[in-house]
């Protein structure tokens, strides 16, 4: 049995959608007006809404749009038929379009398919989650991540709002955008990956948008159509050339996809995600992007912090995550790193971030193929440092200064960044925990 909402202009037909659903085992609540449709949908979250084209205070397209973020199933209703309002309801990302004559079993027929795509969100959002869980992607533990972590649950549920990811080359941003497209409603569909760093205008142009059907050949579609229903990844999204610049914010406003050498524009539904590794605002300012295609792309800026400014149990997890990655195409490889070995790469300041560690971990793990670990001498010499001048170390490689860092983040991380706390299981007062965290930069792990 669904939940269902009807939101219709006349109570009785709206009556008579009711009776004919209720039969069928639904349960159906009946407004009349957008302003009780908004309200009943935010108040019950139905499984589906149907509505009316028209109502007595606004269209069904402004009910649409006030509720978009929340990612309804809507089915629209229209006593006649009219394709113009069919090709509007898909580009606005309506589920489907049923024009007059309206027998109530279309509608019905309708609703089976639209509880049908609901099942199967909710399964490719259960098992986005189980491969989160499974270690698809560490974003980390410290306060920092977590609260990363929730603004990417959070637009992943936006599905139509655009990113822009922002952070220095290697931090992770295409596999944030992987993510933020994982746990989204739009798992189900492609996830197309385009780099903007292109030095052909043209080819770019026609990679993105398609050609049109003309007498050198037939048409193709472009990725933007490919990506229909998913998302589209704008990669380096700085590097654009200014006649694509103006093709792009031409399609996002329009949700339209207009290929080369045509007239006809297609509407394609696709969330598109922008990444940068440079300063946009500065590449504003200096004339080589268009203000008002940064505006748009810029609705939900996300920065990825470098790993030099990540918490240590940040980087273990990443460590982890990209072994075990790493393991599924190095089967013979060991799947762990000595003490030494992590302790040489939770101090190293990572400039490249998560490429360089990654190509790091993959040539020492080749090298370590049949021994039972990583061993600290297999990383490079800059990883493993001049540690000629380091005195007072524990048996894992690491200095007592070291040590007392781990421990007193740990134990903040464990009371929520929580001074009196931690500093009460350390057995030192308040004051001397305050002035350690000054002293080690802990500062991140009590924001």
């Amino acid at each position: 049995m669904a939940e269902l909402l009807i939101i219709d202009g006349d109570p009785l037909l709206g009556a008579d959608y009711g009776r004919f659903l209720e039969r069928g085992g639904h349960a159906v609540r009946t407004v009349c007006t957008g302003a009780d449709g908004i309200a009943e949908f935010r108040q019950r979250r139905p499984d589906a809404v149907l509505m009316g084209v028209q109502l007595p205070d606004m269209s069904g397209f402004e009910v649409h749009a006030r509720i978009r973020d929340e990612a309804p199933i809507v089915i629209m209703l229209s006593t006649f038929n009219d394709p113009a309002l069919g090709v509007r309801a898909l580009q606005e990302g309506i589920e489907s379009f049923l024009g007059g004559p309206l027998e109530l079993t279309r509608v019905g027929v309708a609703v089976g398919r639209a509880l049908d795509t609901l099942r199967l969100r909710q399964l490719s959002r259960h098992l986005a989650v189980r491969r989160i869980e499974a270690g698809m992607l560490a974003i980390g533990r410290s306060c920092r991540m977590r609260d990363l972590a929730l603004q990417v649950e959070g637009l992943a549920a936006r599905d139509r709002t655009t990113v822009l990811l922002a952070g220095e080359c290697g931090v992770g941003k295409r596999r944030v955008a992987a993510l933020i497209h994982a746990l989204s409603p739009r798992s189900h569909a492609p996830f197309v990956d385009v780099s903007c760093q292109a030095s052909d205008a043209e080819a770019l142009a026609a990679a993105l948008f398609g050609v049109e059907e003309n007498r050198r050949g037939p048409g193709q579609p472009g990725l933007w159509e490919i990506a229909a229903g998913g998302s589209l990844l704008l990669d380096e999204v700085g590097q654009l050339p200014a006649s694509v610049q103006s093709l792009v914010l031409r399609t996002l406003e329009g949700r339209a996809v207009p290929r080369i050498g045509g007239a006809r524009q297609r509407a394609v539904d696709v969330r598109v995600i922008a990444t940068s590794s440079g300063d946009l605002v500065n590449e504003v300012n200096a004339g080589r992007f268009r203000e008002d295609l940064y505006y748009r792309l810029s609705v939900m800026p996300l920065s990825l912090p470098p790993l030099r400014a990540r918490s240590p149990y940040d980087l273990e997890e990443l460590i982890d995550q990209l072994m075990r990655e790493l393991a599924q195409e190095i089967p013979d490889a060991p799947r762990a790193l000595s003490v030494k070995a992590r302790g040489s790469m939770a101090r190293y300041a990572w400039p490249g971030n998560i490429r360089e560690m990654q190509n790091v971990l993959e040539r020492a793990m080749l090298l370590a193929r049949g021994l039972p670990s990583v061993r600290s001498h297999l990383l490079p010499p800059e990883v493993r440092g001049d540690a000629s001048d380091r005195v007072a170390r524990d048996p894992g490689g690491r200095s007592l200064a070291d040590i007392e860092r781990s421990h007193i983040e740990h134990l903040l991380h464990a009371h929520d960044g929580n001074r009196t706390r931690a500093a009460r299981d350390l057995g030192i007062a308040r004051a001397t925990l305050i002035k350690k965290i000054k002293t080690y930069g802990l500062l991140a792990a009590v924001e």
